[in-house]
């Protein structure tokens, strides 16, 4: 059976008190595993601009989830994620939803994500590239705002070299040292890449505390590492700095 590669964006689901957008996320890519309308093959955040003009509650990042939907249970998509955003997103948050085919996000709405790193958008212009294209877009609480990350997710998603994960599968249970090797072989960790360059071996142990925090580039989960310096520990390699995960 040809699943749909579908992407979902979300965001401003959430207030100062309330589970972030990250959390909301993972929830729904479960509930839609569980009420057997597809996978999801990964979740990512995308960092848009920080700027006072714009309302958002902590850093202004939006979701996407990369979900594979079986063709008999397509329509039951939209219901699953529009009811439980519905239901869980905060008092006072500008939810937005987004759900449109992998092969539908065109250059625009890639471009569309790019800029909302950069410029102040609005929700009218959202509203206007999405129209005319096979695209569900959606606000659901407060004034909408979310739309506009909501689309910017799905299209930095497809770029295919924007974001970190914040969930794909395996990998939020990870804890201590582990090889590079079983780190692959266990998880949905695609590579693991060095700062520098050098080469990780498959034999190699990796110290994944305090969680491991892969990066998308060039559609693949890359957990960046760099070489341990000290000659007492158990493990060859370490997460790299946050600060550089940060720049994903």
């Amino acid at each position: 059976m040809i699943k749909t590669r579908i992407l979902i964006g979300i965001d401003d689901t959430d207030d100062l008190d309330s589970r972030g957008t990250g959390f909301r996320a993972r929830e729904l890519g479960r509930l839609i595993a569980e009420q057997t309308i597809g996978s999801c093959h990964g979740i990512s955040r995308h960092q848009l601009l920080v700027d006072p003009r714009i309302p958002y509650t902590s850093h202004n990042s939006a979701l996407c989830l990369d979900v594979a939907v079986n063709p008999e249970r397509l329509a039951a998509l939209y219901p699953c994620c529009r009811a439980y955003l519905v239901a869980s997103s905060a008092g006072g948050s500008d939810a937005g939803l987004c759900i449109v085919a992998w092969h539908d996000v065109d250059p625009a709405i890639e471009e569309f994500g790019r800029r909302a790193k950069h410029d102040v958008l609005t929700q009218d212009e959202t509203k206007t590239l999405a129209r005319g294209r096979n695209i569900l877009l959606e606000g659901l609480t407060g004034d909408h705002g979310g739309i506009i990350g909501a689309l910017a997710a799905v299209g930095l998603r497809k770029t295919d070299r924007d974001g970190r994960f914040v969930w794909r599968a395996g990998v939020r249970e990870l804890s201590g040292v582990i090889t590079a090797g079983e780190l692959l072989a266990t998880t949905g960790i695609d590579e693991v890449r060095s700062l520098t360059g050098a080469t990780v071996e498959a034999g190699d142990a990796i110290n994944v505390e305090p969680w491991p925090r892969p990066v998308l580039i060039g559609g693949h989960a890359v957990l960046l590492v760099e070489k341990t310096e000290e000659s007492d520990v158990a493990y060859d390699w370490r997460l790299a700095p946050k600060s550089i995960v940060k720049q994903y």
